[in-house]
């Protein structure tokens, strides 16, 4: 069916009824379709979003405390690796050997503190305790340098990395203990010198300090030496082994030559051979392959 169309007055036409209201239902329709939409975003939207907030805020919190706890572990593990057993100190076997002579010589009638009058030591004491006591305290501080040199020496650098945060705290404890070792260690050998000598603990640690360097430069002396002695060794021996080659060279090259001769010798032996076994025109004699038995 054809709807007619009505010209207005000023130019504009109407299609009829039918179509303008379906045009306008089809719009309701649509805006209304949309509206409904924009409702169910809003109410997913605000029914969600604090939701995904709080899961995506764990998330993120949780991912930081792991990451840093393993950023921290990788370092200890770091620091722990490249210094290794560092501060694992133990005092010398010479502690427990002095308080052994001690014993001794408290058990033999010596009295700590005591010391005997001197040029009179051997009045006082006459079987030398004082001296004997003494010699092995001297041998348990020269033994205790090492030690007390190395956490001298770790010292500065310790306070300093603990004070950046540049060293693990299992690191620092050990440190510690290690340096309350060696210090308790120094004052015992301080006290027990004055046992011996009032006074000696004064200058024990210098004394032992000046003895451990001579020691040391006697034992580098001797280390020099033996090195010494064995590079002359060495090159006493390389010589010989070079004149001993030199004439073994000597012996091979006459043997090679005294070889040589005698296979000349033989080639022209069989060349003589081979002459005598053909006649002048190549033709082989008469009875060379034949042996003759003589009666």
């Amino acid at each position: 069916m054809v709807e007619e169309a009505t010209i207005n007055p000023d130019g504009t036409q109407d299609m009829g009824g039918g179509a303008g209201a379906g045009f306008d239902a089809g719009a309701d329709a649509g805006n209304e379709s949309m509206g409904g939409e924009e409702s169910i975003l809003e109410e997913v939207s605000k029914g969600l979003d604090p939701v995904y907030y709080l899961i995506f805020g764990v998330v993120i919190f949780g991912l930081l405390v792991y990451l840093f706890r393993s950023k921290k572990s990788e370092v200890d593990e770091f620091f722990e690796e490249m210094d290794g057993d560092k501060f694992n100190l133990k005092l010398p076997s010479q502690v427990d050997e002095y308080y052994d002579v001690k014993d001794k010589c408290i058990d033999a009638g010596w009295e700590p503190g005591v010391a005997p009058p001197p040029g009179k030591q051997n009045t006082a004491d006459p079987k030398g305790h004082h001296r004997v006591l003494a010699q092995a305290l001297m041998k348990r501080c020269i033994s205790d340098i090492p030690i007390v040199t190395h956490i001298q020496k770790e010292s500065a650098g310790m306070n300093k990395l603990y004070s950046q945060s540049m060293c693990s705290v299992k690191q620092w404890r050990s440190y510690q203990a290690a340096e309350a070792l060696v210090s308790n260690e120094v004052d015992e050998v301080r006290a027990e010198a004055d046992e011996i000598e009032p006074g000696w603990s004064q200058v024990i640690w210098k004394q032992a300090m000046q003895y451990h360097t001579m020691l040391k430069k006697k034992h580098s002396d001797e280390m020099q030496q033996v090195m010494s002695a064995a590079t002359k060794r060495k090159e006493i021996e390389d010589k010989v082994n070079a004149a001993k080659k030199k004439v073994d060279d000597a012996k091979a090259k006459e043997l090679a030559a005294e070889k040589a001769a005698e296979e000349l010798i033989k080639a022209e032996e069989r060349e003589k051979q081979s002459k005598k076994s053909f006649k002048a025109d190549g033709s082989i004699k008469k009875g060379f392959l034949t042996s003759t038995t003589k009666k």
